[in-house]
């Protein structure tokens, strides 16, 4: 497949400070690609150097297989969409779309023709005449997108566009963003500190970080098979326990805590015997009430601190005898409504579903589990 979109070993620096650092990565022809990170790790700067707002201080940037190096943001086949949408007030919906065409200097019957063409396909063909002040969140949002897309860009890049909406619409664009852009074929380049709009919406995910990419895999091999620990507590939630990795008489692995409790784990990532790690848990992989026979798994009893009720995504808060705090996922099944907080359960979770980094510039030990 085409390669809509190549960045390779792209350097910012301001003085001393590196923005963005050693960054590549390529982009297919049609896909939804997510940059995904904290606020200040690079992100928007990337995306800025992609449009041509910024000039890398190295590196290149490739759109189509054309070196963008001296091609001023005007010049570039992409467009970008801000978080706050840039809407011109003073028009209608019909002429916010068509302004982009008619600086090109194409003649009203195409531009028209053009307009409505891409209305439809946004799912708003009837509102061609409606101001801007009378339109919804979502739909700005869609006027704002096919303003863009009308224009025909290779790559449309956007920043954070569903920062500004509330929590029930973005939850709702997350999904319409993914339908349109698989509809219209366009390649999207999508920044967001947001997990969940990443996972949901790209076929591909980069994780940024302090100006470079921890990792850049699909949403569920971020999830499952995370490659740092910054991945690791970044993408959903998990648990963590710091301790000194370790081996038994049998030569398998364990890590011991500060409280000198041992947790069996199977899935070790370039870290040693010896070294401070971290180990990662998701709430989802701990079982409550473990059979008695499951003898292979990390067995404890805890009191619940709270149960925080969130439908689907119900959880427990327990802490171990110890002081930790666990957060464990509530089967959808119902079976442990009758859990609640002051409980004593147990839980458990098998040494495989477990996950290992070593710690770097770590203390023994952090209070976290």
């Amino acid at each position: 497949m085409e390669i809509a979109l190549s960045v390779k070993n792209v350097v910012k620096k301001y003085g001393d400070f590196t923005a963005v650092n050693d960054v590549s990565f390529d982009v297919e022809d049609g896909k939804f690609f997510s940059i995904l990170g904290p606020s200040g790790c690079g992100k928007t700067t990337l995306l800025r150097m992609i449009a041509g707002f910024f000039e890398p201080t190295a590196g290149s940037i490739e759109i189509r297989g054309k070196n963008m190096a001296n091609v001023p943001p005007n010049k570039r086949p992409v467009n970008l969409v801000f978080q706050h949408l840039a809407l011109f007030p003073m028009m209608d919906v019909k002429e916010n779309i068509a302004f982009g065409l008619r600086r090109r200097g194409e003649k009203t019957p195409e531009v028209m023709k053009k307009v409505h063409n891409i209305l439809e396909r946004v799912g708003l063909p009837e509102y061609a005449d409606k101001r801007i002040d009378q339109l919804s969140g979502g739909q700005k949002q869609r006027v704002a997108i096919a303003r863009c897309l009308v224009l025909e860009p290779a790559v449309l890049l956007l920043d954070e566009p569903l920062g500004a909406l509330d929590l029930k619409l973005r939850e709702h664009m997350k999904v319409e963003l993914k339908k349109l852009q698989a509809e219209i074929g366009t390649t999207f380049v999508y920044i967001t500190h947001d997990q969940s709009e990443a996972m949901v919406m790209s076929d591909h995910v980069a994780v940024m970080n302090n100006g470079h990419f921890e990792q850049i895999d699909s949403p569920s091999n971020l999830y499952n098979n995370p490659a740092s620990s910054f991945v690791a507590m970044f993408v959903g939630n998990n648990n963590k326990v710091t301790g000194v990795l370790a081996k038994d008489e049998s030569g398998k692995f364990y890590v011991q805590d500060k409280n000198q409790l041992k947790y069996a784990i199977s899935t070790i990532k370039d870290c040693r015997e010896g070294d401070i790690v971290g180990m990662y848990t998701r709430p989802e992989a701990i079982i409550i009430n473990p059979a008695e026979d499951k003898t292979f798994f990390n067995r404890t009893g805890v009191h619940v601190k709270a149960v925080l009720f969130d439908g689907g995504n119900s959880r427990l808060l327990v802490v171990t005898p110890t002081g930790q705090e666990v957060l464990v996922a509530l089967p959808q099944n119902h079976q442990f409504d009758y859990i609640k907080k002051g409980d004593d359960i147990m839980i458990g979770w098998d040494p495989a579903s477990s996950v290992c980094f070593k710690e770097t510039g770590a203390k023994m030990y952090d209070d976290e589990i």
